[in-house]
């Protein structure tokens, strides 16, 4: 888990307790990145957990902020373990999920595991959405268009996730970047459907997806896609012009096309396959 000073105390205590106290099975470690200063509230709130936490702490400290790329990657050097669950800071895991997710991640011999999960509202209206990802062979050919992992959901072996290269900078899709590579290099991954995880969506959800910043990301990531190999001439160009457009339209419409995408409910449950713009 990476922290940073934008983040809450009161996100990331309620986080960290889902992700130990709470849980059916608890971890062996909690490795967790600081990444820059971060304000007293937080400062707190981490020496309460690392005081309190029933299993070791490993609070690493960078002296600046340099993304969630960098913190990951000192996070994963820091891991005593070769399974990691990967988790945000503002996130609420399910009780079970490590339990669940353990099961089949040895049962099935993988290398990589998502699950779905379900989106909540920052003003506290509830469940606004799920996200159903694909599974089993759906996975590769769906991740030529879209990021076919829940990021904070994932739990991977550390010696694959090297193996492909681990986190390199790539906006706000580095996660789809290293799974794009995990696959390419072989490594054993699915999904499971079920919801194991509370992902928190704040009024700036929407705007962070978009813009310059994010459409020249967008460009660099598809332009790494084709060169690896992973895209053809043609899923580039198609992924361009969707994608890229996504990032350049207004935020309103981008909610709208989003939640348009995710929003087919069953019975008020949300099952849809994919986000637009991720």
């Amino acid at each position: 888990m990476s922290v940073y000073a934008k983040d809450s105390a009161d996100h990331l205590e309620r986080a960290l307790t889902s992700a130990v106290l709470d849980q059916s099975l608890y971890p062996d470690e909690v490795v967790l990145v600081q990444d820059g200063p971060v304000g007293v509230a937080l400062e707190r709130t981490i020496e309460r957990f690392v005081a309190s936490c029933p299993v070791p702490v490993h609070h690493l400290v960078m002296p600046e902020n340099r993304g969630l790329a960098a913190a990951l990657t000192l996070g994963l050097q820091s891991c005593s373990h070769d399974i990691v669950a990967r988790m945000d800071a503002d996130d609420i895991a399910m009780p079970h999920r490590f339990e669940r997710q353990l099961a089949a991640f040895h049962d099935r011999r993988l290398d990589l595991l998502g699950t779905g999960m379900f989106e909540f509202a920052e003003n506290g209206s509830g469940i606004v959405a799920r996200r159903t990802p694909p599974v089993g062979e759906r996975i590769d050919g769906f991740a030529r268009f879209h990021d076919p992992f829940n990021h904070p959901t994932v739990v991977y072996r550390r010696s694959a996730v090297l193996r492909a290269g681990g986190y390199r900078p790539m906006g706000l899709m580095e996660d789809y970047w290293l799974f794009a590579r995990m696959i390419m290099t072989k490594a054993a991954v699915d999904n499971l459907a079920e919801p194991l995880l509370m992902y928190r969506v704040d009024s700036g959800a929407y705007s962070r997806r978009g813009g310059l910043g994010q459409l020249r990301a967008e460009l660099r990531l598809q332009r790494a896609f084709r060169h690896s190999g992973f895209t053809t001439s043609g899923q580039m160009a198609r992924n361009i012009i969707v994608r890229g457009g996504y990032r350049l339209i207004p935020t309103a419409i981008r909610r709208a096309l989003y939640r348009a995408t995710l929003a087919r409910k069953d019975d008020g449950v949300d099952r849809s396959s994919a986000e637009v713009g991720r």
